[in-house]
């Protein structure tokens, strides 16, 4: 099994498929980094012998931020923005749509399944 920056890449994928496992390396990069790596990005990750894989994780290590570097990265982005009370800070510390999407209907990804008042007052009513 192939093991590059502490993600294990699926066997049976290709390898500009494969590398997209890892966090911070979408198709494109994925491509560029095969073709920089002078790997064929087609040829199946089980396939891959040990001194391209080599190739492949030089390439990862030279190209930038990946995985917990980049998720550290983002979390302290974030963290600054709530700190400085920026407006993007407290829509992340309310847990509501960060980016001016409409939040009276719809945006029910971010706020969590509704909160079911009426069904509370009927419960209470009850008792």
């Amino acid at each position: 099994m192939a093991r590059v920056a502490g993600v294990d890449l699926p066997p049976n994928k290709r390898l500009w498929i494969g590398l997209t496992a890892i966090y911070g390396i979408g198709q494109a990069r994925a491509r560029s980094l095969a073709e920089k790596a002078k790997v064929d990005a087609t040829k199946k990750i089980k396939d891959l012998t040990e001194e391209e894989l080599t190739a492949i994780r030089a390439a990862i290590e030279s190209e930038g931020r990946i995985e917990g570097d980049l998720r550290k990265e983002q979390q302290m982005n974030i963290r600054r923005l709530i700190e400085i009370q920026a407006y993007r800070g407290i829509r992340h510390r309310r847990s509501l749509p960060v980016r001016g999407q409409r939040t009276h209907t719809n945006a029910r990804t971010r706020k969590g399944p509704r909160k079911g008042a009426v069904a509370a007052k009927k419960i209470a009513a009850r008792k």
